[in-house]
C-alpha cells in the first residue's frame, strides 16, 4: 500500500522543494516587497492553493525558507571541507576564510538579508527569525572551528573565530550593492595569514 502513496508524496516533496527555490530566487533577485506567497506561486510553476498547502501564510514560507537555504549551505560547507582538509598551514587556514566568506557574498545570502532588514521593523518576523539565526551562528562557528582544526574551548581561539565571522559578514554587505570581490580577495588573505599566526601563538599560562 505504501508504494501506492510514494509517487503523490514525491510530487508533494517536489513542489515544496520548488516553492522554497523560488523563494530564495525572488528575494535575492527582487527583494522583500516582491516575494508574495502569489509570486513565489507564478515562480515555482504551481497555483497559489497548492503554495497555502504547504505553507498556510507568507511568514511559513519564508522562515522554511530560511532553513532551506541554511541546510543547503551546510550541505555545500560538507562538499568543501573535504577540500579544505586536504591542504595544510597558512593554505588551510586562507581556503577555510576565504570559504565563510563565499557563504555570506553567494544568492543565499543575499536573500537572507531581505528577510533579516525587514524583520528588523517586524516584531511577528522577527520573533520567528532571532531562534533560527542564533542556531544558525552556532553551527556556522562549529563549522568553522571543525574546518580549522583547532579548539573552541581556548577563549582566545573562540574569539578569533567568531571575528572571523564578523568580518565574513560584514564583507558579505559590503559587497551587496557593488562587486566588491578583488578587495576582498586581499582583505581574505592578509587576515588568513593573522589569523593563522593567531591561531598558532603560544598562549600564557593562567
Amino acid at each position: 500500500m505504501a508504494t501506492l502513496h510514494e509517487p503523490k508524496q514525491d510530487r508533494s516533496r517536489a513542489t515544496r522543494q520548488r516553492l522554497l527555490e523560488a523563494t530564495i530566487d525572488c528575494l535575492a533577485q527582487t527583494g522583500w516587497a516582491a516575494a508574495t506567497v502569489a509570486v513565489v506561486a507564478e515562480r515555482a510553476g504551481v497555483s497559489r492553493g497548492a503554495a497555502q498547502h504547504h505553507f498556510p501564510t507568507r511568514e511559513d514560507l519564508i522562515t522554511a525558507a530560511l532553513e532551506y537555504m541554511f541546510d543547503s549551505r551546510t550541505e555545500q560547507a560538507k562538499e568543501e571541507a573535504a577540500q579544505v582538509r586536504a591542504a595544510d598551514g597558512v593554505s588551510r587556514t586562507e581556503a577555510v576564510v576565504a570559504g565563510l566568506v563565499e557563504s555570506y557574498t553567494d544568492p543565499l545570502f543575499k536573500a537572507a538579508l531581505q528577510v533579516w532588514t525587514h524583520a528588523a521593523a517586524d516584531p511577528a518576523l522577527r520573533e520567528r527569525i532571532v531562534p533560527l539565526e542564533a542556531r544558525f551562528g552556532r553551527v556556522s562557528h562549529r563549522r568553522a572551528i571543525e574546518a580549522l582544526g583547532v579548539d573552541d574551548g581556548d577563549p582566545v581561539t573562540h574569539h578569533l573565530v567568531q571575528a572571523t565571522l564578523d568580518l565574513a559578514r560584514g564583507l558579505g554587505l559590503a559587497d551587496v550593492l557593488t562587486d566588491d570581490s578583488v578587495r576582498r580577495k586581499a582583505i581574505v588573505h592578509q587576515w588568513a595569514v593573522t589569523l593563522h599566526a593567531a591561531l598558532n601563538a603560544p598562549r600564557e599560562s593562567a
